[in-house]
């Protein structure tokens, strides 16, 4: 928001959120399935959590509505682990699917689900670029299967209404969006945080971080996001640096961070970093976390021209507080040093013969049209690629 004392005018929507955080969550998961009338709930999880000693709370918990599940999440979703999934869900005659694990949980299952009431090709379902360079999305009329999360690590994705797929054949990422895909509930438990490996969290924290500051740089951003971005930010800066597998109150605060960053980027959305993190992490197979970290410095400062009524705020948040002088890099700098995180592209394996390419698959990116700074041609993100490698 600007600092002017002029009227404006915005819309701020906001769905259903039913959330359950603590011991005692798992219990109102029967409730929850009881108040969707569903009767047949399959877990859709990967394989790590699946043998964990948390998914026999789970398990207990779901009691006879368990008709199975499916240990078909895979690392960003391939299209392939999501059509399984799908298979999967048809084959049990789920009606509701209980998604157990990080973002690539959730979104292999909301997308399976549309797979299984759509009946066509991902590729026919997804966003795509129209020749006059605007974006549309399909809509997606059939009733959709119930969708519940239990989460294991930080992740934006579990509150949207989007997901984004990564076909291995093209090299594509592609998005699919339904709001009948949204979780009807959340339960976070203490159990099913401790089974993330501190590494994968904080990766996934990072990529939080950079959410919810390109989502404060955007003009998209109301007083009602900004207050939820901005306890957001506080919270991920207070406990990026604490995650371990005994410090369950860091892991929590830093899930409810991802779950306001969520909420809060419904209005102003993703941007610039995000689209760089999705065109390079399955390049070089690295978390969107740890390219984010890598290229939003960059970014911002390819913004400044556009955000300067917003720097102070994200500083202030960042760094606990209001220091004249320190801009919202500065303090993400300073934010960042204290992990131990690649700082260059070059570190975690891009040649720069990479670059172009990445350059020009960022521009078909549905993200890139919620940059702050508009851009318009592929050498602008090019030039940032060169500072950030």
């Amino acid at each position: 928001m600007t600092q002017s004392t002029t009227l404006s005018s915005f819309q701020h929507l906001a769905a259903e959120l039913r959330l359950y955080c603590g011991e005692d969550s798992l219990k109102a998961l029967a409730k929850e399935l009881q108040r969707s009338g569903c009767r047949r709930a399959v877990v859709v999880s990967g394989r790590s959590v699946q043998s964990s000693a948390a998914m026999d709370e789970l398990r207990a918990a779901i009691g006879p509505a368990l008709v199975g599940e499916s240990i078909t999440v895979r690392p960003n979703s391939p299209v392939a682990a999501v059509e399984v999934t799908a298979r999967a869900l048809a084959e049990m005659r789920a009606d509701a699917v209980i998604a157990v694990g990080g973002g690539s949980a959730a979104v292999t299952a909301r997308a399976a689900s549309i797979l299984l009431a759509e009946q066509r090709p991902v590729q026919e379902l997804c966003t795509r670029r129209l020749a006059n360079g605007q974006f549309e999305s399909p809509r997606l009329g059939a009733a959709k299967i119930v969708q519940f999360v239990v989460p294991t690590t930080p992740s934006t994705a579990f509150v949207k209404a989007g997901s984004a797929v990564h076909d291995e054949a093209s090299g594509q990422r592609l998005a699919l969006f339904d709001p009948k895909t949204r979780a009807k509930a959340l339960f976070v438990h203490p159990a099913f945080l401790r089974t993330a490996p501190a590494g994968l969290v904080q990766e996934a924290a990072l990529n939080t971080l950079s959410t919810t500051i390109e989502a404060l740089e955007s003009p998209r951003c109301d007083p009602f996001s900004e207050a939820m971005l901005t306890h957001a930010l506080r919270l991920v800066a207070r406990h990026l640096a604490q995650v371990s597998v005994q410090d369950e109150a860091a892991r929590q605060a830093l899930v409810m961070a991802a779950m306001l960053c969520g909420r809060g980027t419904e209005q102003a959305g993703g941007g610039l970093a995000s689209v760089l993190a999705h065109a390079i992490g399955h390049r070089v197979h690295v978390s969107n976390g740890t390219v984010n970290a890598i290229v939003l410095p960059q970014t911002m400062r390819f913004n400044a021209p556009v955000t300067t009524h917003t720097t102070s705020r994200i500083a202030q948040a960042l760094s606990g507080s209001n220091s004249p002088g320190v801009t919202a890099v500065d303090a993400l700098g300073a934010l960042l040093a204290t992990l131990d995180t690649p700082r260059r592209l070059r570190d975690i394996g891009l040649t720069r013969t990479e670059l172009e390419p990445i350059a020009q698959a960022a521009m078909s990116d549905w993200f890139i049209s919620r940059s702050a700074r508009p851009i318009t041609q592929a050498s602008e993100i090019s030039a940032i690629l060169e500072a950030a490698w």
